[in-house]
Formats: structure tokens, C-alpha cells, sequence
């Protein structure tokens, strides 16, 4: 039995568009055609579309398609051994980010909301990248401490975020001075200053021992987007990442050498 381009389009729930694409590819021709010269689908070629369908759902090109179909024994197997691999850490991913974004919903729920201008009010320069955001959750999902500090963030009343910013502004004002005056990034005011930030977690997001330290400056150092929460980017000097971790370091290796049971 035959059918028109139009039936098998409604059989199959695609466009006729989408027909006329496929037999310009040739990955699906239609075996006949009518009198008047129009196109006709027997139940070969709607087996040969159910597979190609089958594959585009599971986000197969056309070219591998093509290359699956011209011989299915010795394809087929090794396009969809590797394509569940792809679906699986694609379903993981996917998963993290769920889990990330039900941690934001926990934030807006909090009651703590803000206008445009309140927001500037209260952080000014400071933004929130939403794509490191996005990362260092994935990165720190299974963290304590980021699961203790994303509470504790959440718990903030407007009142606290205004005290811990200006207490952030008032450490960078003396980071800067401290960096512009040529203070040695392994000295005591730069080592003091670095202590300074670390307490500072502590006080306002989650325990913040010499280590984890260590952990959050590499990554300024590292990533603009992270050194943008504590310096704007109006604020930085060239090289102010990088002093900034390695004061956070010399810190870290004084700390743990004058009491080593201490953070732990």
C-alpha cells in the first residue's frame, strides 16, 4: 500500500517540510511516485522513518544516521553504546543543575527580597556572575562547607548583607593600600589582611579553615568572575589576584606552623 507525503506526516507526526528535507538528504526516498508525479511512502519506507526518527531522539546527526542505516549490523551497536554514555553524563550534569537551581529557589524563598536599587544600596559594584555561580556549585556540590554557607547565605536579613558588605569594603579600602604602598604579598600586613578575609567567612558563611582558604584565593587568582566578588573590576590593579592569593598562602603556612591544631 502507498501513501502520500501528507499521510505519512500525520502518521508520523513530522512536517512535510521535514519529509522533502529527508529525501534531498537521501536518508529517506520515497519508492513511488503518482501519475501526476507526486511522492509515495510504502511500508518499507515508513520502517526506514521509524528508525530514523528512533535515532533523532536520541540525537543522532543525519550523517550518522546515514551511516547507521547503510549497514545496522556493524553500526548501530557502536553508535548507541557510545550515545548512552553521552545521554548518561548528560543526565548527570543535568541533574547537578537541578539540584543547583533548588538551592537558588531556597534563596528566593527566604523572604529576603530586594528591589534594583536596593541591590545596588547594598552591593554595590560587586556582581554575581550567574555562570561561575552556576560552577562552583557544581564544583563544591558535595562540600559541607558550601551546603553550610548556601544556608547561612539564605538566613541573611537585608540588615545582614548591608553589615557584611560594608565590612567587605572597608577590608578591600586596606587591601588596596596595602597592594598600592608595596607591601610584600608574603608580608605581615598583606598575611594580616589575608586573616582578616578568612574570618570574615567564618563570621558570615561557613567555616574557613587555612586550606579551604587556600581553595577560594587560588580561585581568585585564577577566575576574573570569582575575584569580582571581592574586588569590582573598577577596583583592581593588575596583579591584585595574585597578591591577594599569595598573602592568603604565606597566612595559611603561618597559621598552620604556629598552631597546627588550629581550624581543624
Amino acid at each position: 500500500m502507498s501513501y502520500s507525503v501528507g499521510q505519512v506526516a500525520a502518521f508520523a507526526g513530522v512536517t512535510v517540510r521535514t519529509l522533502h528535507h529527508y529525501d534531498r538528504a537521501g536518508i529517506l526516498s520515497p519508492s513511488g511516485r503518482s501519475h501526476a508525479g507526486y511522492r509515495l511512502y510504502g511500508d518499507a519506507d515508513l520502517a526506514r522513518l521509524q528508525q530514523i526518527l528512533f535515532y533523532r531522539e536520541l540525537g543522532f546527526s543525519l550523517d550518522e544516521i546515514t551511516a547507521i542505516l547503510k549497514d545496522p549490523q556493524a553500526n548501530a551497536l557502536e553508535h548507541l553504546r557510545s550515545r548512552q554514555g553521552e545521554l548518561s553524563e548528560e543526565i548527570a550534569r543535568l541533574q547537578r543543575l537541578a539540584e543547583v537551581a533548588e538551592r537558588a529557589i531556597e534563596v528566593q524563598q527566604t523572604g529576603v527580597s530586594l528591589t534594583p536599587q536596593e541591590r545596588f544600596d547594598v552591593f554595590g559594584e560587586i556582581t554575581f556572575d550567574l555562570s561561575y555561580a552556576t560552577e562552583a556549585q557544581l564544583k563544591w556540590a558535595d562540600s559541607a562547607g558550601q551546603r553550610e554557607a548556601m544556608a547561612r547565605a539564605a538566613a541573611h536579613t537585608k540588615e545582614d548583607w548591608r553589615q557584611l558588605m560594608a565590612e567587605a569594603a572597608a577590608w578591600r579600602g586596606d587591601l588596596l593600600t596595602a597592594f598600592d604602598a608595596d607591601e610584600p604579598g608574603d608580608g605581615v600586613r598583606a598575611m594580616d589582611l589575608a586573616e582578616e578575609h578568612r574570618q570574615y567567612v567564618t563570621r558570615w558563611f561557613t567555616s574557613c579553615p587555612p586550606d579551604m582558604h587556600r581553595r577560594i584565593a587560588d580561585d581568585f587568582a585564577a577566575d576574573p568572575r570569582a575575584f569580582a566578588l571581592v574586588v569590582p573590576p573598577s577596583q583592581q590593579r593588575p596583579g591584585l589576584a595574585a597578591y591577594l592569593c599569595k598573602a592568603v598562602h604565606a597566612n595559611a603556612a603561618r597559621r598552620t606552623h604556629s598552631d597546627p591544631l588550629e581550624d581543624r
